[in-house]
Formats: structure tokens, sequence, C-alpha cells
């Protein structure tokens, strides 16, 4: 574990470090005390999403924000045979041993988008090292590709312009990065301003480097492939840990999904119910983000 310079400006409070997991370093910002909480981020983003709730959840827990691999200041490595690099299954072990070196066997998660899908397998994988679970403005993967239509197809297009084989997107986004992660972000976010500049910055610098982007697409063709491979061969396992599904209200999500009735299919204890937000709730509806997980995250104070 390797004490790093961070980003003490946009999460007072954090220390970061890469962390070598056996297979990656992964980047990531710890702060706080109390029980264990860590959060990853999605698509395109970086640990940096949770900015304006890590240090007020630091507080109550120990919060430990991070790079999924491929994603941010994370190791990139090659996808190999089937993408498996990329899979949620090999994903969620990084973030089981990043918070094992943090020296939690234990503890709850937050998972964002492609975060709340590495999430979702690491709930499967390792239900004992989960406490409690809340995925963000997701249904689960192998629902929505099982139900796509043409409205799906509209407004998740880059769940299939992502998959196509090397080098096809890569080479396109390549072309203006900045245009392409500019309105992929504009597309989702839909109270204006949310995201923080110095915050879109490091969405840009990470998302300038090709390495990145390899690795997103990666990540989707991984979810198109082994990832759904290993949802059927689990297609009757149900997630332990009591899961808090939020959504957000003008997202895609909420329109196209029952989200509370998907979970239901997967999970044996599901609440949740939708925020006055698009897609990413942790930076266009901090506050109520946080109301919703106070109640949700108190049994953990006397764990």
């Amino acid at each position: 574990m390797t004490p790093v310079p961070g980003h003490s400006e946009i999460m007072p409070g954090f220390r970061w470090y890469d962390v070598a997991t056996g297979e990656v370093s992964i980047r990531a910002a710890i702060g706080g005390d109390g029980p264990a909480l860590l959060l990853l981020h999605g698509h395109p983003q970086t640990h940096l999403t949770w900015h304006k709730v890590a240090p007020v959840l630091a507080r109550r827990f120990t919060v430990i924000a991070s790079d999924l691999r491929g994603y941010g200041d994370s190791g990139k490595p090659e996808g190999g045979v089937d993408h498996v690099a990329y899979s949620k299954r090999a994903m969620a072990r990084d973030q089981v041993e990043l918070m094992r070196q943090f020296g939690h066997e234990r503890f709850a998660a937050i998972g964002h988008d492609r975060g709340a899908r590495v999430a979702h397998r690491m709930a499967l994988d390792h239900p004992d090292a989960l406490s409690r679970l809340v995925l963000l403005d997701i249904a689960p993967t192998a629902t929505m590709y099982a139900r796509t239509d043409m409205e799906f197809a509209r407004r998740y297009f880059w769940w299939f312009f992502l998959i196509q084989p090397f080098d096809l997107p890569e080479r396109m986004i390549g072309a203006d990065p900045d245009h392409f992660l500019d309105r992929h972000i504009a597309g989702q976010i839909k109270i204006p301003g949310s995201v923080d500049p110095a915050v879109m910055a490091e969405y840009r610098r990470c998302y300038a480097d090709p390495a990145t982007r390899h690795a997103i697409c990666e990540d989707y063709r991984a979810s198109a492939g082994i990832d759904l491979v290993h949802d059927a061969a689990d297609a009757d396992a149900r997630i332990q840990a009591p899961l808090l599904a939020l959504w957000g209200q003008s997202g895609a999500v909420g329109a196209l999904y029952d989200v509370l009735e998907t979970w239901r299919e997967k999970a044996g204890h599901v609440e949740g119910h939708a925020l006055d937000c698009g897609h990413s709730p942790q930076e266009e509806a901090p506050d109520a983000l946080l109301t919703a997980l106070d109640d949700f995250l108190a049994p953990l104070q006397g764990e």
C-alpha cells in the first residue's frame, strides 16, 4: 500500500493510496472512522464522483472510495480471452481484497452505475463480506439485456456501441474524447451544474488516456458476454445482504423498469424509492441521497 498525492481540495479529510491487490493496483481514498463503507463509481466517472457525500459519510463511517480497475488511476490490464479481466467477478475481487488490505473483512457498499454492477456480483461471490448494499440507478444487467427494445437501445446506445470489436469504438471515441465524454454526461445529468468543474476536469484527464478508453470498452464487452454467463449460472442465487435500491426520477432506469421489482427477483430484502434527479444522485441530489442512506445504514453503528 503506497501513499500517493490526492485531491484534498475536492475531498477534504481523505488520504490516497495505490493498493496492490495481487492482480492490479487500485487507487483509493480513505477517510473517517467507524464501520467500513466502500463507494464504487460508474462510467465515465472516477471515485471523485462521491466528493459531495463522502466527507459527510466519513463523520460516521470509515469511507473508502476507489477507482474500479480500468478507470481513473487504477491498473488497466489486458482484457484476455472473453474479456475476463473486466468481468464483474474480477472487478469485485479487486475491491474485496482492497478492503481486506485496509483491515475490513466485512463492510457495506454503495455502488453507482458500473460500480453497482460490480457490487451486485460481489454480493453473490462474497456474501460474507457484505453487511449492507446500496445500488444507485441500475436494474440487473441480465434483466436489461433480456428486455432490450427500441426505447432501451435509443437511451442506452453505448451498451451496444462500446461492445463492438476492437478497435472500432476506441478509434471513434479517440477522435474527440472530450466531446464524447461531455455529451455522455450531459445526457444523463438532469440538474444542470451538478458536476463540479474540478471533478469534470479529472474525468476528462482520465478519459484522455487511450488505455482507459480501451478498458472501458472491455468492461462493457465483458458485460455483454462473460458476465451474462456468470449471471446465468447464478440465476437462482439471491443477494443475502439487505438491499437499498435508489434511482433518478428523471432518468432512464426508472422510466423503463419497475426497479424494485427487478431487484426483488434477485434479493431477499429490498427497499428503495426514486430521488428527484437524473442518473447520478451523488452529484445531482447529494442531500436527498444522504437522507435516504441515514436510516438504511444506521444499523451498522450498532455492529
